[in-house]
């Protein structure tokens, strides 16, 4: 079986990767696919068998690309959308996986070649719009809604990857038996064919931090964008080291800019001998660190998808403290960890309890039961092995 994937992208870098087009490509290799993606130029190749990637101009000059809809993404997608006609062309596709917004040109160039189209939905991209800020444009919302709409319905199966957009999808699709729920679950190190290092404009690591043994040891790794809730965590743990002293806070993450910010916070809350930033790892060294905290964190304040961090932490036997969101209480209870609503004095309050309730131990165990229930590794591979067999059944 042979699929093109369509990723519109920075496949693959330290900083905004796209797990969960890793994951997806990594397993579909597993299940015997081979697979050709056309991405954007700025990344690293990953190592996944089967796999050959077909990139767009890399065109530095014009800066990243960040996190949301931009008008430089849309000026890549024009390479991205010509790269995926050439490989249409040039082969012949048992079905193309468009992710995000690739399926709105995909979804025109499916009756023409004759494939069948998989729509990766990672959120909604009319919403986007509205989210990062984009555009108030009510026609161009309006436009992008009917392309979406339109989208979800010409696909031959849709994925979403959390219940929020599940939901969303299911008031829109005329058939739900080709709708497919499959979380972004799995999480091992990621493999690439270069060493994995912080590229040019990001932080690097100078060497790697010991957490102090005699503290309890506060971790969050991930982006540092502003809906993460940074801001909200050092003030919260403000709070927490004037009742322990003896809490040590790391954050691992973040580009040069982002990371000076929240050193700058840290420092008007009095926390210098308290916490310590990192700035951008290796993936495999915020996964140490991960593994060496005493409570894991996720002060997420916006947006409805579930992190993927999220998920590592319900497997990891940590206890972790997260926001009390729609985007973690889809996934997360009481009983599997610390839910604290988004301001200093509750999250403060939960990191607190982390660190003498006699209950985090139990929070730990049931979310390590939970993940392997519901999210495992195993299941994420069964569905989407599943999906595979419903779209081809009938040939």
């Amino acid at each position: 079986m042979r699929c093109l994937v369509v990723a519109p992208q920075p496949f693959f870098t330290p900083r905004g990767t796209p797990l969960s087009v890793y994951y997806r490509t990594l397993v579909l290799s597993e299940l015997g696919v081979k697979i050709d993606l056309v991405t954007y130029g700025e990344g690293t190749d990953p190592d996944i068998p089967n796999l050959r990637i077909f990139r767009g101009p890399r065109l530095a000059w014009l800066g990243r690309v960040k996190t949301g809809p931009s008008l430089l993404k849309l000026f890549l997608d024009v390479f991205v959308a010509a790269r995926t006609v050439g490989r249409l062309l040039r082969n012949r596709y048992d079905f193309v996986d468009a992710h995000e917004e690739a399926v709105f040109f995909c979804r025109f160039l499916k009756p023409i070649f004759r494939f069948k189209l998989i729509y990766d939905m990672h959120s909604s991209l009319p919403q986007q719009l509205t989210n990062f800020d984009f555009t108030d444009s009510r026609i161009i919302r309006y436009i992008f809604e009917k392309l979406e709409n339109s989208s979800i319905n010409a696909a031959d199966a849709v994925i979403t990857i959390c219940p929020d957009i599940a939901n969303y999808a299911t008031q829109i699709i005329t058939d739900p038996a080709k709708h497919f729920l499959i979380e972004n679950s799995i999480f091992e190190p990621v493999k690439l064919k270069v060493d994995d290092e912080p590229s040019e404009g990001q932080p690097s690591s100078t060497g790697t931090f010991e957490l102090p043994t005699d503290r309890f040891c506060f971790v969050y790794a991930g982006t540092l964008e502003t809906y993460q809730g940074i801001d909200l965590l050092v003030r919260s743990f403000a709070n927490v080291v004037r009742q322990q002293p003896r809490a040590f806070l790391l954050v691992v993450g973040g580009t040069d800019a982002q990371v000076e910010h929240y050193r700058s916070l840290a420092r008007a809350e009095g926390l210098e001998e308290h916490c310590h930033f990192t700035g951008t790892v290796p993936q495999r060294q915020a996964h140490q660190y991960m593994q060496s905290a005493s409570t894991l964190l996720s002060p997420r304040t916006a947006g409805t998808n579930t992190p993927l961090k999220v998920y590592q932490q319900l497997a990891s036997g940590i206890p972790q403290v997260a926001t009390n969101i729609y985007s973690h209480t889809q996934v997360l209870n009481d009983d599997v960890a610390f839910l604290a609503d988004p301001d200093p004095d509750a999250f403060g309050a939960s990191m607190l309890a982390a660190m003498s309730d006699g209950a985090a131990k139990e929070k730990a165990e049931n979310a390590k039961r939970l993940y392997e229930r519901e999210y495992s590794r195993e299941l994420y591979v069964g569905k989407l092995g599943t999906l595979l067999n419903a779209l081809f059944s009938d040939d």
